[in-house]
């Protein structure tokens, strides 16, 4: 590897149990029925879309979490890899940018739609990086409770095998890149990863553009974290950057703002309500979400939103 830092911390995960009323319980499970036809999808159907960024990044839409792309003399630094029965198309849209192979391939936070191709790109020979919450997330089985669901331990070969605690930096490709950790976010391990040269960051899951979000609070997600972040992401950006979301259209500074009011706006409302001892029945009645129809074409429709923020905060 050219130039890079690793940084260690040992920090202490807290969980706590959630009391869920009757309501609350039947959404979850249709949500880990969701999880569970994914898992069923025929992915023979899907194609892999390339959009070019840059004069060397590109994003590629598939089934899962976008992918960033940067291509050049160094190799390919691969952001994400979607589902494993994905790799192989991914691969072939790979190689249309560039005849060299994936040398890095950074993770922004662990969950299978933007890790399951690990494995392959990881036994082709590509060095894996991610926070060190990823790689003890892959590395055990995981329990998601909210979903009723246990995720089985990663294959060794899809561990990242270089990992940070706060930041890290990777020079390649004429990019400075920065690798950044947004705490309790989306999850315990997010990260952003920004090409100041080409102007262009990754935010992963911690944005949907234009769609509720998903915040897995069984791997330490928060909605205060997921505002946080964008506050963070904010910092960094300007008007002409482009931005790469976990799920959704390429995004820009105007977009990432409407999103952050929108998610700050619900929470401050959700947050009072739970304050008050307001029922999730009657919070869901409160029309909190309104104007927001759009917003649940998504994998999160509003109800399910909502039981998250409730459960979030009924901790």
């Amino acid at each position: 590897m050219s130039n890079y830092s690793t940084l260690q911390l040992h920090t202490k995960n807290e969980y706590m149990t959630l009391k869920l009323t009757k309501g609350l319980f039947f959404t979850l499970l249709s949500i880990s029925l969701s999880f569970q036809l994914a898992a069923q999808r025929d992915f023979s159907k899907v194609e892999i879309k390339t959009e070019k960024l840059s004069d060397n990044i590109y994003v590629l839409f598939g089934s899962g979490g976008n992918i960033g792309i940067c291509a050049g003399e160094d190799g390919v630094i691969m952001i994400d890899d979607q589902y494993a029965p994905l790799s192989e198309k991914i691969e072939a849209a790979i190689a249309e940018i560039s005849e060299h192979p994936v040398k890095y391939l950074l993770n922004t936070h662990w969950h299978g739609d933007h890790t399951g191709g690990n494995e392959h790109f990881g036994s082709k020979g590509a060095t894996i990086i991610a926070h060190d919450n990823v790689r003890a997330r892959l590395s055990k089985e995981q329990t998601m409770k909210a979903f009723n669901r246990t995720v089985p331990a990663a294959p060794t070969s899809a561990w990242p095998i270089i990992t940070f605690s706060e930041k890290m930096s990777l020079y390649a490709n004429g990019e400075d890149l920065m690798v950044i950790h947004v705490h309790n976010a989306h999850t315990d391990g997010d990260s952003f990863i920004y090409f100041p040269k080409s102007n262009v960051l990754h935010m992963g899951d911690t944005y949907f553009n234009g769609r509720f979000p998903f915040i897995d609070l069984s791997s330490g997600g928060t909605i205060d974290g997921i505002i946080n972040a964008v506050n963070t992401a904010l910092f960094i950006v300007d008007e002409d950057t482009k931005i790469i979301p976990g799920h959704g259209a390429v995004s820009n500074k105007k977009e990432l703002m409407a999103y952050r009011d929108t998610l700050l706006g619900v929470r401050t409302k959700v947050k009072k309500a739970v304050d008050k001892g307001l029922s999730i029945e009657n919070i869901k009645a409160a029309g909190f979400l309104e104007g927001l129809d759009d917003w649940g074409s998504g994998f999160i429709n509003g109800e399910r939103f909502l039981d998250i923020l409730y459960a979030d905060f009924s901790r």
